[in-house]
């Protein structure tokens, strides 16, 4: 059995993902729900943003052009910032619409449809999350990663309102009945708050890549390869840069040597590349390494 691609994974989550979106927006006009609404809203957005995301791995698994010289890498931090950024936005406004609908009085709900909806897409979530999770083992892919949390987290989310509107149907006929209005927008403002902080981790860390912020872990394994190579060779010191751009590590080494120093071969230098490279590991497309050697402190500054 061939192994799923990322390309094809990515492809078949937007594909449910827009099901799901298209059953919220009908299920919530059945059932009166802005939180069933909102759901599917949401799923829209996100199917978008996935797509966007599949459109960005292509970029990155083409090789460099003449425009493009080092590669596509950068596009995978700014796709992942903007569609945090959009998610975020629109479960702001989803807590501020629940707060006034609330404030207002809340609004009546069928309670029949909103549970079948609930009960049918909490499946479909859990389902998509664990197939996405057995597939990326073998991937490794940040942007499935993040497909899988949001199948997880809309899973989880789901499964709450589904206790929430059998709750509440429960409520109908007894002296609590006046509660019912108020369910939905208090979910909807429940729901809202809780989706807010995942999106918003998301722009943290592309805004941390898109600027360049050195990984720390990067930056010790980096420093340690070099040191040892400088006790190893006797070079005088060295100066390491590193970033990191969505799934690619740019990596810079200067070795400073004395005047005395024997280069012999260039066959010399490039097995100091591999001895270090080695070192640092995660060998592949996705690393940008750059080893150079000087006499100079000045030119590793």
């Amino acid at each position: 059995m061939t192994p799923i691609s990322e390309d094809t994974l990515l492809k078949r989550s937007i594909a449910v993902t827009l099901l799901v979106g298209a059953a919220g927006i009908g299920f919530g006009i059945l059932s009166g729900s802005l939180s069933i609404a909102f759901d599917g809203v949401f799923s829209g957005v996100d199917a978008a943003m996935t797509g966007l995301s599949l459109l960005v791995t292509r970029l990155i698994a083409r090789e460099t052009s003449r425009r493009f010289q080092m590669g596509f890498w950068h596009f995978e931090p700014m796709a992942l910032a903007f569609n945090g950024a959009l998610l975020t936005l629109l479960s702001t406004y989803a807590f501020v619409n629940a707060v006034a609908t609330i404030l207002a009085g809340g609004r009546p709900l069928t309670f029949d449809w909103a549970i079948l909806y609930a009960a049918l897409v909490a499946l479909v979530c859990f389902a998509m999350a664990f197939y996405g999770r057995r597939a990326n083992r073998r991937i490794g892919s940040q942007f499935v990663r993040l497909d899988v949390a949001g199948w997880t987290m809309s899973g989880t989310i789901t499964a709450a309102l589904l206790v929430a509107f059998s709750l509440a149907a429960l409520l109908q006929g007894t002296v609590h009945e006046w509660l019912t209005p108020y369910v939905d927008p208090a979910v909807l403002a429940v729901l809202a708050l809780v989706l807010i902080p995942v999106p918003l981790r998301t722009v943290v860390s592309a805004a941390k890549d898109i600027v360049l912020v050195a990984p720390p872990a990067l930056d010790a394994t980096v420093r340690a390869a070099a040191e040892a190579a400088v006790a190893r060779h006797r070079f005088r010191g060295f100066e390491t840069y590193v970033a990191k751009a969505g799934r690619s590590n740019v990596i810079e080494i200067h070795f400073i040597v004395d005047e005395t120093f024997e280069i012999g071969t260039v066959a010399r230098l490039d097995a100091i590349r591999e001895e270090v490279g080695a070192a640092i590991g995660g060998a592949g497309r996705d690393r940008w390494l750059t080893i150079a050697f000087t006499g100079d402190r000045a030119w590793a500054s």
